[in-house]
């Protein structure tokens, strides 16, 4: 896959990707020198990755990148991908595949840049078909969420039945989480506030579930545009949503760069501990450029986190 290739992501029109040839190459050179010499990788901030590590701010207000935003840069060159990310300022990661790299290898990774992974995604089916190597890899890397993140149309079903037997399942799941120190987590998109039954499938996500074994990832975009406000979530089920996913809507409801769109996210984030939020992490599923994207997401969130 060369840069071109890259460029295109889904239905987004493609324009030059502001990643350069030349700039990837040195960025995945100087990543790859760093896995067999670390104390050469250089970062564009001061001090070493431990000094950066020790100036992190307190959870909440850590700004953290969800790497699917990055997917088809991570399939080139994961080393580069985290040293780009690093160097743009983020300090927290939530990973979405490891593309083919063991755990322990993205261990050190995170450690040569300074960052922290607290979450991943992980599939449904991953939870049912390898639930101790999910657990195993969640511990090397330092996970403290594990988000199911999506649910194909199967999964879904057509009744709120599928969505109460699920909360039943996320019980059982975050209950073998919950054992070795980690938190079960679930994502939403809109469908999950489609009404079936009289009932909205993420209220019954929400009430039928532990508190104590499972939390939510809310992503702002999706309950927008699904006609809800996220700040009537946080008052309905205070201390549910640990995790927020920052992405916002264009006008004609399509994505946004974080800060660029229609969603008021000073007052999410004003609302912040009503929501338990502990992580943010910022995210556009489909850009036409991805470096952009995280800069002004970068941006746009540490000046939130400071309001």
């Amino acid at each position: 896959m060369n840069l071109q290739q890259m460029n295109k992501l889904g239905s987004v029109p493609a324009k030059p990707f502001t990643l350069t040839r030349r700039q990837f190459i040195k960025y995945s050179s100087t990543a790859l020198a760093a896995m067999s010499a670390p104390a050469v990788l250089a970062h564009n901030h001061s001090g070493s990755p431990s000094d950066r590590m020790a100036m992190h701010h307190t959870r909440a207000n850590a700004v953290g990148l969800q790497l699917y935003t990055l997917r088809d840069i991570m399939k080139v060159s994961v080393p580069a991908t985290l040293k780009l990310v690093a160097d743009v300022g983020y300090t927290e990661l939530e990973f979405a595949g490891y593309f083919d790299h063991s755990a322990k290898n993205i261990k050190q990774l995170l450690d040569d840049n300074g960052l922290t992974a607290p979450s991943a995604h992980i599939m449904l089916d991953a939870f049912d078909n390898n639930l101790q190597q999910v657990l195993d890899d969640a511990l090397t890397v330092g996970h403290k969420y594990l988000v199911v993140p999506w649910l194909s149309e199967e999964q879904r079903g057509t009744t709120i039945g599928t969505y109460e037997a699920l909360a039943e399942k996320l019980n059982v799941l975050g209950e073998a989480c919950n054992k070795v120190g980690i938190t079960l987590a679930y994502h939403n998109h809109d469908f999950e506030f489609e009404v079936r039954d009289g009932k909205t499938p993420l209220d019954v996500l929400i009430t039928q579930t532990d508190p104590n074994l499972v939390a939510m990832e809310l992503d702002l975009y999706w309950t927008v545009k699904a006609g809800k406000n996220p700040i009537d979530y946080f008052k309905a089920y205070p201390g549910r949503f640990k995790l927020w996913h920052v992405k916002d809507l264009a006008k004609d409801g399509s994505f946004a760069d974080v800060g660029t769109g229609t969603i008021n996210f000073a007052d999410i984030f004003a609302h912040g501990e009503l929501a338990g939020i502990e992580h943010k992490f910022v995210e556009r599923d489909q850009t036409p450029d991805r470096i952009a994207t995280i800069e002004q997401g970068y941006r746009a969130v540490k000046a939130l986190n400071k309001a």
